[in-house]
């Protein structure tokens, strides 16, 4: 229970400072317009601590320890007049949580990836980013359908998803293209 005190005893607990690194040659860089010889870094270490001591802690007993045995165990402690059911093929806990946070990535990815087309001057990055979006619907779908317990009825779901795999590998295979191009006329300049 320190992780709240802990970021709120900071005036900013998430203020981040620039370090001026040792200069390399120019060489070993692409050209861009990022500076080469800075590096971003958070400032506060107890929050910076604190919150990966929260993620610890929230995401570790979901995979071990007694907190997963006790989550099996949870409806015979309830009783029976609130007794759990859920069909043999529902998704556990842990599984979920790999759903879950793979779709987050996948959208922080994204995100990244359209940050670093607008930073650096390369607008064919920007592409990459719009190359991701089928991926990301047939990762939707993918959640919808188990959400549902795998219904026969929404099988529909399972050739979208492979449809919008199909389509975003082309896209990403298209947008990776147009980068390499990109990349070899600026070099030519």
């Amino acid at each position: 229970m320190t992780i709240l005190p802990t970021l709120l005893s900071s005036s900013n607990p998430f203020s981040f400072s620039r370090r001026i690194l040792p200069k390399t040659p120019k060489s070993c860089y692409p050209k861009t317009k990022i500076s080469r010889n800075t590096q971003y870094g958070i400032n506060n270490k107890k929050a910076m601590a604190a919150l990966m001591g929260a993620g610890f802690a929230l995401t570790t007993p979901l995979f071990v320890g007694p907190a997963s045995v006790l989550a099996a165990e949870l409806p015979l402690l309830v009783g029976s007049s609130m007794q759990l059911t859920e069909p043999s093929n529902a998704l556990s806990l842990p599984t979920w949580a790999i759903h879950v946070s793979s779709v987050v990535e996948w959208v922080a990815a994204m995100i990244l990836v359209w940050q670093y087309g607008e930073k650096s001057g390369y607008q064919s990055w920007k592409g990459l980013s719009w190359g991701m979006v089928p991926l990301l619907g047939g990762a939707f779908c993918a959640c919808t359908w188990h959400f549902f317990y795998n219904s026969e009825s929404l099988e529909i779901l399972v050739a979208i998803q492979g449809a919008l795999t199909v389509i975003g590998n082309t896209t990403m295979c298209i947008a990776a293209y147009k980068i390499y191009k990109s990349s070899q006329e600026r070099s030519t300049e």
